[in-house]
């Protein structure tokens, strides 16, 4: 099998490339020159991308203009990257003969969905999105026009709605993988899975942590989530109070990535205690705790 990673220089996209590299022929495509990408040019530049599509099994467009990009480049420019690009990536794999599309998108689509009035949200793949920014919108516009492509010529697409996945504080970082962060070895693992259960027609899955939570914990999460987090997660309770960390006072929303679970056959490996050892290991992956006593 012959796969094509779009955006492969980008953090992710060079994980899931790597990844898949240990067992399939993996090529890539972006915009930045790297030891990742095979094809080095714009994901708008059809031609290009005819010449990256050459004996492809299957795609996995992770290319994309992202949230730190709003306010640096106009909005018509993130729809011409984010949809429009991927519409005609998509209609070209078809004319290729590509028997399966994965489309990497985002949990942060679901804008003001995530976060309901006086508790947290309980975010699945049935939640509708209220987009907040440019980013959103057109992540939104990008799943749907490939439903619809889909749907048009039976071409079988997956959409990975990945949670938070960058480096941020320690605590919070490791925090965040109980309710709305990922690993981004996770996130490879996913694409895998996805590739792997070629499933049929268009299926949309949210990527993100195994949480300790369920719905009836929303309002407490909200309200007094130390109570919750010294009943579900004692673990992590007694690391952050080991090192001088404060619990927060509230979790705003938790994403529910079990029918990923379930249906691909995937499982996140990587929870808070991962954060915490490559924090130990002094990784790049994991920024430095914003509480100085804790040094």
């Amino acid at each position: 099998m012959k796969i094509l990673v779009t955006g492969s220089a980008g953090r992710v996209g060079r994980a899931i490339y790597i990844h898949l590299a240990h067992s399939y022929d993996v090529v890539g495509l972006d915009s930045t020159p790297c030891s990742t990408a095979d094809f080095v040019g714009d994901i708008r530049d059809d031609m290009l991308l005819q010449q990256a599509l050459v004996g492809i099994d299957v795609v996995v467009h992770t290319a994309a203009l992202h949230a730190p990009h709003i306010g640096h480049v106009s909005n018509e420019l993130f729809h011409e990257v984010n949809v429009s690009a991927t519409i005609k990536l998509a209609e070209l794999a078809i004319n290729s003969g590509v028997k399966q599309m994965v489309f990497t998108s985002t949990t942060a689509l679901y804008g003001h969905a995530s976060t309901p009035s006086m508790q947290a949200g309980w975010v699945t793949e049935s939640t509708k999105p209220l987009p907040k920014t440019i980013y959103h919108h057109t992540k939104i516009a990008a799943e749907i026009a490939l439903e619809a492509i889909s749907n048009k010529f039976g071409f079988p697409v997956t959409v990975l709605q990945m949670s938070r996945c960058f480096p941020e504080p320690v605590e919070q970082m490791a925090l965040y993988r109980l309710n709305r962060g990922i690993d981004y070895r996770d996130v490879a693992a996913a694409h895998r899975c996805a590739i792997e259960q070629s499933l049929s027609g268009f299926n949309r899955f949210i990527i993100s942590g195994k949480t300790p939570f369920d719905p009836s914990c929303c309002e407490q999460l909200f309200n007094d989530c130390e109570v919750v987090l010294r009943a579900r997660s004692p673990k992590l309770v007694a690391v952050f109070e080991q090192r001088g960390w404060s619990l927060p006072k509230n979790l705003d929303r938790v994403y529910d990535s079990s029918k990923a679970q379930n249906e691909l056959g995937w499982a996140p490996k990587y929870g808070f205690e991962s954060v915490i050892d490559l924090y130990d290991d002094g990784f790049a992956e994991v920024l430095p705790s914003k509480n100085q006593s804790s040094s």
